[in-house]
């Protein structure tokens, strides 16, 4: 309960920075007639979005398993990135149009000195706000916490760029009015567009990968291995491990073999302890295990796990089943 609290309350300051930096972007954009500064407001308006989407799914997506929903709501947070990364695309595209429409009819820069202190204060503010969100969202392995964490970081970078750009132009205007470098603001503009694609495609990888039950990283299924390696020799071999996530969720099935001759009482005590280490290093994780009798005779699919020598391999087949 402890660690759903500070999911929702650091999601729900994502909305608040990020209505707030929405406003501000957008007066001082329209006041200047800049389009990196617009562009800046529509980006915090789709980080704005993506908040609102973070703060529901980490608000849906540790409600209890159901009769509808019997492997639970932990997904709701691989959709809501996805759906953000839409957003992401479609308002790079909005920016690379409004960008293009700047070159082509160039308009002069008034008060370049707002853009940069509004920039500024953007890149502060999503700065603190980001590391909060990788920080709860690492510690709660929640994806919609990292994504959206991600789009703030995004946003820095790109509010970092947008206020370089603008202090070039406020600086020549003050001390070289003859030159014309109004068409950085729009140059800075494409520059955030392109940025925010590449922001994009990474949390559509991220976020969509789960929703095609692509298997746990390496070193986790690594880590599940070699705790099944541990319990030899009473194990004697394991096969058909399958892992897969949900949201912030594990799912971890696989067959263990044991002595022909263990009670279901022994057998039984081995899927509890397995259950509860991997629960204990993935908390909230699903585990089903399937026991089986080994009788040394291993078929293609049971010998790739088998963790007997040829010698046990045949002292098993040679023993009378029970």
């Amino acid at each position: 309960m402890e660690a759903d609290q500070r999911k929702r309350q650091v999601a729900l300051l994502s909305v608040i920075s990020n209505t707030t930096l929405v406003v501000l972007k957008l007066a001082v954009g329209l006041a200047i007639s800049s389009v990196s500064v617009i562009s800046e407001a529509i980006h915090s308006g789709v980080d704005l979005v993506a908040a609102g989407i973070a703060y529901y799914s980490v608000r849906t997506s540790d409600i209890p398993a159901d009769r509808e929903h019997p492997f639970g709501h932990g997904k709701i947070e691989n959709i809501s990135g996805t759906v953000e990364a839409i957003l992401i695309f479609l308002a790079a595209g909005w920016i690379l149009y409004e960008a293009a429409q700047k070159i082509i009819r160039p308009e002069p820069l008034g008060m370049a000195a707002w853009g940069v202190a509004v920039m500024l204060l953007s890149a502060v503010v999503n700065t603190f706000v980001s590391r909060k969100l990788f920080r709860v969202g690492k510690e709660t392995d929640s994806v919609a916490l990292i994504a959206d964490g991600w789009h703030l970081r995004t946003d820095v970078y790109t509010s970092a760029g947008v206020m370089a750009a603008l202090a070039v132009i406020w600086a020549a205007d003050l001390f070289a009015p003859e030159v014309d470098l109004h068409w950085v603001d729009p140059a800075a503009g494409i520059g955030v567009a392109l940025l925010i694609i590449k922001a994009a495609w990474d949390l559509t990888r991220q976020s969509a990968r789960d929703l095609l039950d692509v298997q746990l990283p390496g070193e986790e299924i690594a880590w599940i291995e070699s705790l099944i390696l541990q319990r030899k020799p009473v194990v004697k071999g394991y096969h058909q491990l399958r892992t897969r996530k949900s949201g912030h969720f594990r799912f971890v099935e696989f067959h263990v073999k044991v002595d022909s001759g263990m009670t279901v009482e022994a057998s039984h005590r081995i899927t509890q302890d397995f259950a509860r280490e991997i629960r204990e290093r993935f908390p909230g994780a699903s585990v089903t295990i399937h026991v089986e009798p080994c009788d040394g005779s291993c078929g293609p699919r049971c010998l790739e796990g088998c963790l007997l020598t040829e010698a046990e391999r045949g002292a098993a087949a040679s023993r009378p089943m029970n």
